[in-house]
């Protein structure tokens, strides 16, 4: 049977009936399905179906990884993608073209650690960023916030500051469905009366907007923040460590509960989210301990680990905290990489303790796992 012939029987049934079907394909289809008819048109653009195939999406596997490239790619290397993806299982990854590069071309983005229903944001130190959707290519361009703004003004005296910057944090606000990307950085050294600044953009207004009061804690700059069930998280300066939280619903912070890691560098233990839970990846040679925080009951608990000598086969000696991505095929599998030599993604199985490279290239750049969805914001 014929792809037109299946569509003419498809159009034949109830049209409730066509949906449920339709919400179980994957996006690259139901784009080119919006050309049968207004009606199949109408209900793929439909923000209410939209949810629904993401949801269908997320319960049917693992995510796909979005390789955000490290180098000028027109300079250094044409052959690098600026974005590129993988579905896992594969052998290669598919360059995803950027409506922006002809006139960003020689731009390099970094990219937040967290997607949201498909959305990734990429960000730059002096220039705009985006939020993007990597299946569809739509995004939406960010203006320079106020920090962005102070660091042009400053211009190439700005690098004598010593200055560290903490990077962009994305999320979503569970209770109103909001997206909202996030820039708390520390603000002494930079002229400003307070220990932290925090900047929220605002989509409804295209602008971004200051957060007050700020952070009570001076955050570490180099890990990035993540966003576990509505909130951001970043890890703080005290003497002992703490993990500090903002509700993106009430724009509030406050201290998540005491971690079982203390006084640790910033490039030792990093903080990711995995299956929906806030965890920590702590090296403690010869091991890289994963932690994971039980929001019900405040409490953590050793999720793996990760052992380094093993790794180091493939990654060499560890400098930095290896950064889990995902749980894979029903939480049994890893999917982590290392910061440091950004070429080998691998996976470690918590039943047989065994370790395997899921995908190897010249670079994968930074990697952020999404599950491909056709949302946009409007």
């Amino acid at each position: 049977m014929s792809k037109k012939q299946r569509c003419l029987m498809m159009e034949s049934l109830p049209h409730d009936v066509v949906e449920r079907i339709l919400e179980r394909l994957a996006v690259d289809p139901l784009l080119r399905f919006k050309a049968v008819s207004k009606q199949w048109k109408s209900t793929i653009e439909s923000p209410f179906f939209q949810r629904r195939q993401f949801t269908q999406r997320q319960q049917s596997g693992n995510p796909d990884v979005l390789m955000v490239s490290l180098c000028r790619w027109d300079v250094i290397n044409p052959d690098i993608e600026a974005l590129a993806t993988l579905v896992l299982g594969s052998s290669s990854s598919v360059k995803i073209p950027t409506p922006w590069e002809k006139e960003e071309e020689n731009t390099v983005y970094l990219v937040s650690r967290d997607s949201c229903d498909g959305l990734v944001c990429l960000f730059h130190i002096r220039k705009s960023g985006f939020v993007v959707n990597p299946t569809t290519r739509w995004y939406h361009p960010l203006p320079p916030c106020q920090l962005q703004q102070l660091i042009i003004g400053l211009g190439d005296s700005f690098y004598d500051l010593g200055y560290r910057l903490s990077k962009l944090g994305f999320g979503k606000d569970k209770l109103t469905g909001t997206y909202k990307p996030v820039w708390l950085y520390n603000s002494l050294e930079i002229g400003l009366e307070n220990a932290t600044t925090c900047e929220v953009f605002d989509f409804s207004t295209n602008a971004w907007r200051y957060v007050s009061p700020a952070a009570p804690y001076r955050i570490v700059g180099c890990p990035s923040p993540v966003c576990v069930d509505g909130s951001l998280h970043w890890f703080t300066e005290c003497e002992e460590t703490k993990i500090l939280s903002f509700d993106l619903h009430t724009e509030t912070f406050q201290v998540v509960s005491k971690a079982p890691f203390a006084n640790v560098d910033g490039f030792h233990i990093v903080m990711c989210n995995l299956d929906n839970r806030l965890c920590v990846s702590e090296m403690k040679r010869p091991n890289q301990v994963i932690w994971s925080f039980n929001s019900g009951n405040k409490t953590w608990h050793k999720m793996c680990s990760i052992d380094l000598d093993i790794t180091s086969h493939w990654f060499g000696r560890h400098l930095c905290a290896v950064l889990p991505l995902a749980l894979l095929d029903g939480k049994k599998k890893l999917l982590f990489y290392c910061r440091e030599r950004s070429r080998t993604l691998m996976v470690h199985d918590h039943e047989t303790k065994s370790y395997d490279v899921a995908f190897e290239a010249d670079s994968v750049g930074y990697p952020v796992c999404y599950f491909p969805s056709l949302i946009s914001i409007s």
